[in-house]
């Protein structure tokens, strides 16, 4: 087939001319579209014969592939170029700071949690977790708080919906942890050490109090535990936590799950309207303690004359009031970004047994 030559030396002196995109795709579509001069001889091969088509189809598909291959070096040249352009007229100076970004913090709530763990942890406490919505059963009955007890009327306790007609016990919004060692009785056995963090709620709301709140509570069974090691165990982690010895003082008190029953005080002292803890003559209030109840034991699966131990809790919320200084407990569940700026963590600040 004539020609051939002439196509192939023509298409390529436009196609190394072509100035930009358009002048490219212009000789694409004159050489290749559906009525480009190579396209329209592809169709005179059908009237060819065999000889003549088997020497012409060759060289046309040749100079296709030619003139294809030749088109896209040229645009790659032509982006690069372009590239090249924009690179000269277009800079930036990674040398410079980078646009300040605002960097969240952890909630003390959380810190404290995650301090209180890793102390207990080292005494050999495992973290147990259960449902916020309980049973009345698990809430109340299993840990011996007797149907007339304040706790079960509405004024005390957030309790769930029941159907006309359904005359169940109804669920409650979780009072306290303790269903969670109830649970951890029942799946684990004794003997177990375990402490129960989360959230708990409450019909109470004012400068120390709110309806939702967070507490931990511990429990240790074995065989032969005593209120030596409950007073040693919180002593420990009292000097732990606020990072200096605290001394602690018992007092009798009366709880439903446990017997005998203590209120637990700390040191501490006022100096210029602050608190110090750990120093001085006065004490404070922070938690509830005492030998587990035997019903109680009982209610977990245990054989009160085999095994006993001692359980307790405390508000974590309020924890974290004491060690960092946060005057008022409604301020935690106000979602105000300059308080949590203020007595937030960074998310590098691992809480550990020798961070004071």
């Amino acid at each position: 087939m004539d020609g051939i030559a002439e196509l192939r030396a023509k298409y390529l002196a436009e196609i190394g001319a072509a100035a930009g995109a358009d002048a490219l795709e212009g000789v694409r579509l004159a050489a290749l579209g559906k009525k480009g001069e190579i396209s329209l001889m592809m169709r005179e091969l059908g009237r060819m014969s065999p000889e003549e088509r088997q020497q012409a189809g060759p060289a046309l598909n040749g100079l296709k592939d030619e003139i294809d291959a030749a088109l896209r070096a040229r645009k790659a040249a032509l982006d690069d170029a372009a590239l090249d352009e924009r690179l000269k007229a277009e800079w930036l100076d990674v040398t410079l700071p980078a646009r300040p970004r605002p960097r969240g913090t952890i909630h003390p709530v959380s810190q404290v949690t995650e301090e209180m763990a890793a102390i207990f942890a080292d005494m050999g406490f495992a973290v147990a977790e259960g449902p916020q919505i309980e049973t009345d059963w698990y809430n109340f009955d299993a840990l011996n708080i007797a149907p007339e007890h304040p706790a079960r009327q509405e004024h005390d306790t957030f309790f769930m919906h029941r159907a006309d007609g359904d005359n169940r016990p109804p669920h409650v919004l979780r009072t306290h942890t303790s269903p969670v060692q109830i649970r951890a009785l029942q799946d684990q056995g004794a003997p177990i050490r375990v402490i129960a963090p989360g959230r708990v709620y409450r019909m109470d709301m004012d400068l120390t109090h709110t309806p939702m709140f967070h507490q931990i509570e511990g429990l240790a069974i074995d065989r032969d535990i005593t209120m030596a090691n409950l007073k040693w165990v919180l002593e420990e982690f009292f000097s732990a936590y606020f990072g200096q010895r605290v001394k602690t003082r018992f007092r009798a008190s009366h709880f439903p799950f446990t017997e005998p029953s203590a209120e637990v005080d700390i040191q501490c002292s006022w100096v210029g309207g602050q608190l110090k803890v750990g120093e001085g003559n006065g004490w404070m209030e922070v938690l509830g303690s005492g030998m587990v109840h035997p019903n109680v034991l009982r209610a977990g699966g245990i054989d009160p004359d085999e095994w006993q131990g001692f359980a307790f809790g405390m508000g974590i919320d309020r924890m974290a009031m004491l060690k960092y200084g946060i005057p008022d407990l409604r301020a935690f569940f106000e979602s105000d970004l300059r308080w949590l700026r203020h007595y937030g963590f960074g998310a590098l600040e691992a809480p550990s047994l020798h961070a004071g």
